[in-house]
This record gives structure tokens, sequence and C-alpha cells, in this order.
């Protein structure tokens, strides 16, 4: 199905029994097995159909379809995606508070999932997938500390390919069990716990994902998703801080490489600030056939309660030639009830 570099997925067919009326019987999915003697394929569960309408429930297991690692999903967000390459009936040149020009972009709802990544995996994906893209602000003195919570992530509905698993333990991660228990009796098999409601419901402020923004320039999209965190005080002035999510995928075989960073960050108190560099969180990821998706975490503060960010990635060809990748613009948005940050993780 899917090959992650150090492991191996793969699709298998059993062979129906003689005189079976199955003439497609459900595929399984396999991955390898150490041992002495080499590497053995082992059955991980049985693919199910995906879903085209409707939404995964809690409990569903899946295998990302892009970064290929096992998850189980916990709750659904309806989120309002504004995707730039769907052109809205009636398109406009607005020129927004921070000078940049765009066109009018209707949102549309889209299911996403937070779901749990098994920490098998993430060995496997670390280059090219954070597994840390969930971070508070730390309750203390310093205002630029931040926490974050290991193996949770957030998945568009497509990208889960759905599987069932006779095991009762099927993801491996601290929150699991603490999470999710068995239930045979119920489908999926895994019912949510007192602790993973009252978890949502004391941290749904900084895990809510509300608008996720979309834009291909030459075949490399672009996906944004920013979250408000919380505002902290610093030298008798307010500090607003956000975090957001960004996924670059390769839509071409041509392989590419990202080189550098251009931001433009607008504040509602009036600034206008230009961020250059190298790469990403220290990295200049290839995206390639193999390998087409990079994602990645990180945060911006301001002075004001709000503001807009936008930008470009350059990337460079094989040649040597170079292009430049539209981020599209997004808001930084402030919770309009004003909560203090967890001070942790209460279960």
């Amino acid at each position: 199905v899917w090959s992650p570099s150090g492991t191996r997925w793969e699709q298998c067919l059993p062979s129906p029994r003689a005189g079976s009326a199955t003439a497609n019987p459900p595929s399984c999915l396999s991955a390898p097995r150490n041992r002495p003697e080499g590497k053995v394929l082992e059955t991980v569960g049985v693919f199910e159909a995906p879903k085209q309408h409707g939404k995964y429930e809690t409990g569903q297991l899946f295998l990302h379809s892009v970064f290929g690692y096992r998850g189980i999903v916990l709750f659904p967000w309806q989120a309002r995606l504004y995707d730039r390459d769907v052109a809205s009936p009636v398109t406009e040149k607005n020129e927004n508070v921070a000078g940049h020009g765009s066109k009018e972009v209707k949102g549309k709802t889209h299911t996403y999932y937070q779901v749990l990544i098994d920490a098998r995996d993430c060995p496997h994906i670390s280059q090219r997938s954070q597994t840390e893209a969930v971070t508070f602000l730390a309750n203390h003195d310093d205002s630029r500390a931040l926490y974050a919570i290991p193996g949770l992530d957030y998945v568009s509905h497509e990208d889960i390919l759905p599987y069932s698993s006779t095991d009762q333990v099927p993801i491996q991660h601290e929150l699991f069990e603490r999470f999710l228990m068995y239930d045979q009796t119920k489908v999926p098999p895994f019912v949510a716990r007192d602790t993973l409601c009252a978890w949502q419901e004391k941290n749904h402020p900084w895990l809510e994902l509300s608008d996720v923004h979309r834009e291909t320039t030459e075949n490399i999209r672009v996906t944004v998703i920013p979250f408000y965190m919380g505002m902290r005080e610093a030298q008798n002035s307010h500090v607003y801080w956000w975090r957001y999510c960004i996924r670059l995928e390769n839509l071409d075989s041509e392989v590419v490489q990202l080189r550098e960073r251009h931001w433009r960050i607008f504040s509602l108190s009036g600034t206008l600030e230009t961020v250059r560099g190298r790469g990403v969180v220290g990295r200049e990821p290839v995206l390639s056939k193999e390998q087409p998706a990079f994602q990645y975490s990180s945060h911006v503060s301001l002075q004001a309660s709000s503001g807009h960010m936008w930008g470009t990635f350059r990337f460079e060809r094989p040649d040597g030639s170079h292009f430049d990748v539209r981020i599209p613009p997004f808001s930084l948005e402030s919770n309009k009830d004003e909560k203090t940050p967890p001070s942790g993780l209460h279960w």
C-alpha cells in the first residue's frame, strides 16, 4: 500500500476457500516483524472501504494515506476549508489591510480528526512529519515556554485508510489505554473513556481546529491550519500566541527541494514584519514521488489580538532553477472568551 523508509506495508488478498462465494475477499494490512533470521510479515488488520460520506467514529483504526503511520481516531472537528484552488462563483480582487492582493475565497465545511499516532511508526515518519504538532503555552513566568503532547495529529477525512483489527491494544501510545477501552459489542470496538471526554472538554479552546487554508502553485500544494494558543502579560503589555501547522505536498513527479521561506506578518497594532530564512524548522526537505509531503508546526506572537500572515516558499528544481510557491494568507484571531492556558495535562 505504502512504503515508509524502514518499514514496508503490504496489502495481500487471501485466496477464497474452496466453495466460497466471496469473489472479492477483504484485503489485509501486513507489516514486517524483525526476527534474527530476517524480516517476516505479520497481519496488522483488515482494510475497510473508505467512507465517501459521513464521518469516522471515535476508535476507528486507520493508516495515514500520505505519511503511512498507523493511528486511531479520538474525535472529529468540523472545520472551514478555504481552498484557493477552487474558484468562487464571483471572483473579486481584494486588498486586505496588509496590502496583500487576494481572491475572495468562500469556505466550505470539511471534517478533520484528532488522532493518536502509533509510537512504533514515529521513527519512520520523523523526517517528513513532526509528531509533536500539538503545543500549549506553559503556565509560568517564561512567556516563551511551550510544552508539547507527543503523538497527536490532525488528519483530513481523505487522509484516512480505515482498517479493523482483532488486537485489543492495536496502537502503542501512552494515552491509548487512558483514553480508549475495548468493547467487542461496538463497531469500531474501541470506545471513549470518561478521561477522553473530560480531556477534550478541558482543553477544547487550544485543540479546536476551525479554519484550514489551501493553495497550489506549480503543483506544490500548501495547507495551513492556525491555532490560537492564548495571551500572556509581559512588561505591562499583552502578547498573543498562535501556532500554525503547514503541510507541503508535491502533486507532480519532478523532485523539488525547499530552500527558503519568506513570511509577511501583519499585526492589528499596525506593524508589518518580514521574515526570511533558509528552509523551515532547520530543514530543507526534498519532495519526491516516493516521499511527496512534509508537515511541520511553528509559532508566532503578536502585540495585538489579531493579524494576518502570508508569504512564499522558494523551491529548487534538479536543474538549479528556482520558483516561488504561495502560502495562502490566513488570519490570526484570538478567542473572544479569553481563558488561562492549561497548567498541565490532568487525567
